[in-house]
């Protein structure tokens, strides 16, 4: 791989990933919901409920920043905070009925955004990216696991 294309890989990557976002958006502003909604929702309904710093850590943002979304999604009807049942003061989070039937529509929508983003490859073509990208997201989640498992032995050999 030469020099020029290593350099550029980060910001292409960023750049589809951006891009995705942006039309995504467009194309399910009918609905009303940001970004972070709709990825909210998206989490829910697949995992299913879950505690806010869950959730929080999922979304990669701030536990304040996800109670203030959430707060918003309740006032909205995309979703809903309960006790968990085994300890109270937990809040555990869902998504509402309106959330799940969007998420329907919405897959429908992403489908069509996914398509439009790799109009001009076929199939082979479509599935190598894929599967390079699933790599790429393995290479980086092993390192990932792997430093954080160093600052655990680390803290741990401290103690």
């Amino acid at each position: 791989m030469s020099e020029r294309s290593i350099e550029n890989f980060g910001f292409l990557i960023h750049d589809a990933a951006r891009l995705l976002r942006r039309r995504f958006e467009m194309t399910a502003q009918d609905f009303g919901l940001s970004a972070a909604q709709w990825r909210a929702i998206v989490r829910l309904v697949k995992h299913g409920p879950m505690t806010q710093a869950k959730l929080a850590e999922i979304l990669e943002i701030e536990p304040i920043s996800v109670s203030r979304l959430i707060d918003r999604m309740e006032q909205s009807g995309w979703a809903e905070r309960r006790p968990d049942e085994t300890d109270r003061r937990v809040k555990m989070v869902f998504a509402t009925k309106q959330a799940n039937t969007a998420f329907a529509s919405i897959k429908s929508l992403a489908h069509n955004v996914f398509d439009s983003a790799l109009d001009g490859l076929d199939d082979i073509e479509r599935r190598k990216l894929i599967a390079m990208l699933e790599k790429v997201v393995s290479n980086l989640t092993q390192e990932d696991c792997a430093n954080t498992d160093d600052v655990q032995i680390k803290r741990q050999a401290a103690r």
